[in-house]
């Protein structure tokens, strides 16, 4: 449901080619993925319309030793946003709704709601407050949540910048595009997801969601402490992200999903284009990602220990999707080794060997800090520090502690990155999935 970008899903400079992709080096990687304990999941690739691929790691339910399989079903946080999208701009070819309809016409109530528009919201430029980022939300997140009470809320919190005048990822945006659906469609939102997508496609393991059933093959979120699984026991009631965040899938189905988005099958030709139109990276449901010279698109989510993420690549017919039912490893690291073995490009498998940290003082972490930017990197990076901690944060990403392993340089085993600096020269190092990328500091 949080903002989730493949803020590592860098720009590869090797010459991607299709090929047949080396299987056995994919089981390989899920396979250490696995007896590391690194993560916990499912993943699909498919190519030309047919899963080519298909592989379960981890267990569903670890108390029971339950493991997944094809037809467990995860939480997709923000993947739901391009199907929240996608029914949009059906209402939208339907004549009952357009991009320039504002939002007063719904719930006037709302600031700017006069001069926020459909589109504003579909692409992240309405400047509503992001209301997952409300500081008392652990309090009522668990529990159901009216329209009434969320748009009270809504309003209470107003804007951060004027409509149009900044892009800022907000999921108040798409759960607002939610309600707008139900008011139009005079359905519940689930209702409304069941009729114009889920039964079209037959999709029998995508729903939206609801308390979390292991006996219905449905897996459980957990966290890595002290060398074991532990359960997440916050779940977030699902009226609160709505078409935010508010579904749950299979990869296998995320792609027949996105097959038919591709290809004409839900939307219009012109409804994708408009779709796939990002402006910051942001398109309406979809964001644009970087991989060099290669189009792709696609859409990731983060909730309740849950994670997910789908890549599709338009021009070779391709799509990966990824859920997994924990956060110790970044999906969009795994994601990338896949993407890499796949187009046979030069990959070298993880070892997770521990790496010991060494500690600095807060002095010493003074000539890092600052801004980083390259014209090859996809985003900047701002270093800072919190006590003696190094904190890196990518541009509108979400920030993470990294760790001195040696003289200058750092790495954070979670998000699986190292920054090596050089404070001569005020450049830092970028060393992630297999690539080395050199920023300057501003």
């Amino acid at each position: 449901m949080t903002k989730y970008f493949l803020a590592c899903f860098i720009c590869f400079c090797s010459s991607i080619r299709a090929q047949t992709f080396d299987a056995s080096k994919m089981d390989s990687l899920f396979k250490l993925i696995d007896t590391k304990n690194k993560g916990m999941g499912n993943f699909s690739i498919f190519a030309n319309g047919e899963e080519i691929y298909q592989k379960s790691f981890g267990f569903s339910d670890v108390s029971n030793n339950k493991r997944a399989n094809s037809y467990t079903t995860y939480r997709i946080g923000s993947v739901s946003k391009t199907f929240t999208a996608t029914i949009i701009m059906l209402l939208i070819e339907e004549g009952k709704i357009n991009l320039n309809t504002v939002l007063s016409k719904y719930f006037p109530k709302i600031p700017n709601s006069n001069k926020i528009t459909i589109e504003n919201l579909l692409n992240h430029q309405s400047g509503l407050f992001n209301l997952t980022d409300d500081e008392n939300l652990s309090d009522w997140m668990t529990e159901p949540q009216s329209r009434k009470k969320m748009i009270e809320r809504i309003i209470a919190h107003g804007t951060v910048f004027e409509p149009k005048e900044n892009t800022q990822y907000s999921n108040t945006n798409y759960i607002l595009l939610s309600y707008i659906a139900e008011i139009i469609d005079n359905k519940k939102f689930q209702n409304i997801l069941e009729t114009r997508i889920i039964k079209p496609l037959n999709l029998n393991r995508t729903e939206f969601g609801k308390k979390i059933d292991p006996a219905n093959n449905e897996a459980l979120p957990y966290d890595f402490e002290n060398s074991d699984w532990k359960l997440n026991t916050t779940h977030t009631d699902m009226s609160l992200p709505m078409g935010a965040g508010g579904m749950v899938s299979t990869p296998t189905e995320l792609n027949v999903f996105y097959k038919n988005l591709f290809t004409d099958h839900l939307v219009s030709a012109y409804s994708l284009a408009k779709m796939k139109n990002a402006q910051e990276g942001m398109g309406l449901g979809l964001m644009k990602l970087p991989l060099g010279d290669k189009e792709v698109y696609g859409h990731g989510g983060s909730i309740d220990g849950f994670q997910s993420f789908v890549a599709y690549f338009p021009k070779e017919k391709v799509s990966f999707a990824i859920t997994t039912n924990n956060l110790y490893t970044q999906v969009s690291n795994i994601l990338i080794g896949t993407v890499q073995i796949y187009f046979g490009m030069e990959y070298k498998l993880p070892d997770f060997s521990p790496i010991t940290a060494i500690q600095l003082n807060t002095e010493e972490l003074n000539p890092y800090l600052g801004k980083y930017s390259s014209p090859s990197f996809p985003i900047d990076i701002t270093i800072t520090k919190d006590g003696n901690t190094l904190i890196a944060q990518g541009e509108n990403q979400s920030s993470f502690a990294i760790d001195a392993i040696g003289k200058d340089t750092f790495h954070s085993e979670n998000v699986m990155i190292t920054l090596k600096f050089i404070p001569g020269e005020k450049k830092m190092m970028v060393e992630q999935g297999g690539q080395t990328f050199v920023l300057t500091k501003e």
